[in-house]
């Protein structure tokens, strides 16, 4: 017993969860670019990364410190992992090899898809995953769209729109490569896909690592919840087609490829693009839990699959504290109940991407559970 109490006594538990990250992209949107410098970045030192093959990143022309079967070591200080059958089980090892101090003790994880992934499955692991979900903190989605091929990608693979969709960060990779023909639809056309997400140009794959990390609720810096960062819900305001002061903001995305813009594409009028609706419900009165459940609930069980993505805070009948839910699809992580709100306005805010469903089914549901008088317009 007295061995395994030093075993225990000398485990390097953190203190806190670790920053997730997932990085997704269509097939040739540059992640491996991407990855291979990142992999060079001194910022990355404290930084494990998984991946699906050592050889398509091309260990051999980085500077290597120490390998093991599945694992290396960077002179970067960067970690990187490769999965070995099931990502969730590579996921637990990586951790307790952490715990044991087989590796060093990295804060942080990025998990790279492969170009055909939904990153959805791996989110909802993480939030249902009792051993994922206690030691880990999803801080974002990372998406890569190439800036040559990006609108022909979103034309032909509904997969792509979607990883565009949930994106907290969106990263335009292989400008070097547009000889000054930049595509002035490929800017627009993302942005309006994802008005919150914050959109990053990158030339020969460089990127500078504090732009891709802390997208999450959890602010490292402030060690608190940065709710206002998080859900961005002035982004939908600001990219609504209306200027009334109406308490729901929308920007539905049933539009074509004109926008005023002179393209040269020959492609179909967004035949993806317009399944996809980004929008903001505001509410301007405390909301009952039981009914705000019941509503959600409904939702899950009907519309689960195509409501992509759900970010919230509430302002709750008999608490003085707001609560933050987070959604993906059919699945939701624990409500988060914040110290304080983060400013002087309490009104509850709710954040939706979903796929070929309507903002007025939203609205006229919210209603029907949400039974007070004041209306969402």
């Amino acid at each position: 017993m007295s061995d395994i109490k030093f075993q225990v006594h000398d485990m390097d538990i953190p203190e806190e969860p670790l920053a997730l990250s997932v990085l997704t992209g269509f097939l040739g949107s540059g992640k491996t670019t991407l990855l291979k410098q990142l992999l060079q970045h001194p910022e990355m030192d404290e930084t494990a990364v998984i991946v699906n093959e050592f050889g398509e990143i091309g260990l051999d022309h980085l500077l290597v410190e120490s390998s093991q079967e599945d694992i290396v070591l960077m002179n970067s200080g960067c970690l990187c992992c490769t999965v070995r059958g099931d990502l969730v089980e590579t996921i637990r090892k990586l951790y307790k090899k952490r715990l044991i101090k087989e590796v060093p003790a990295f804060k942080r994880l990025v998990i790279e898809t492969t170009g055909l992934a939904d990153p959805a499955p791996i989110l909802q692991t993480l939030m249902t995953d009792p051993f994922l979900s206690e030691r880990f903190r999803l801080d974002g989605v990372i998406t890569t769209v190439d800036a040559v091929n990006g609108n022909s990608t979103l034309d032909n693979h509904p997969e792509s729109v979607k990883q565009v969709a949930v994106a907290d960060r969106l990263l335009i990779t292989k400008t070097d490569m547009t000889e000054g023909k930049r595509d002035p639809d490929l800017l627009h056309r993302i942005k309006t896909l994802n008005p919150a997400a914050m959109i990053q140009e990158v030339s020969f794959g460089n990127v500078e690592p504090a732009v891709l990390f802390n997208a999450g609720l959890y602010n490292p810096e402030t060690k608190s919840l940065d709710v206002q960062k998080w859900l961005k819900a002035e982004a939908f305001e600001e990219t609504s087609h209306g200027h009334d002061h109406s308490h729901s903001h929308s920007h539905s995305h049933s539009h074509s490829h004109g926008h005023g813009h002179d393209t040269n594409h020959h492609h179909d009028v967004n035949r993806h693009d317009d399944k996809i609706h980004a929008f903001c419900l505001i509410h301007d009165r405390p909301i009952d839990w039981d009914q705000m459940n019941s509503w959600v609930d409904m939702l899950i069980t009907l519309y689960g699959n195509n409501i992509l993505r759900i970010k919230g805070i509430l302002n709750i009948e008999g608490d003085q504290n707001p609560v933050v839910i987070h959604g993906v699809q059919h699945v939701f992580h624990p409500p988060v109940m914040l110290e304080g709100w983060p400013d002087e306005d309490h009104r509850s805010k709710l954040v939706f991407i979903v796929r070929d469903l309507k903002r007025d089914m939203f609205d006229e549901t919210f209603r029907a559970f949400i039974k007070e008088s004041a209306d969402l317009h």
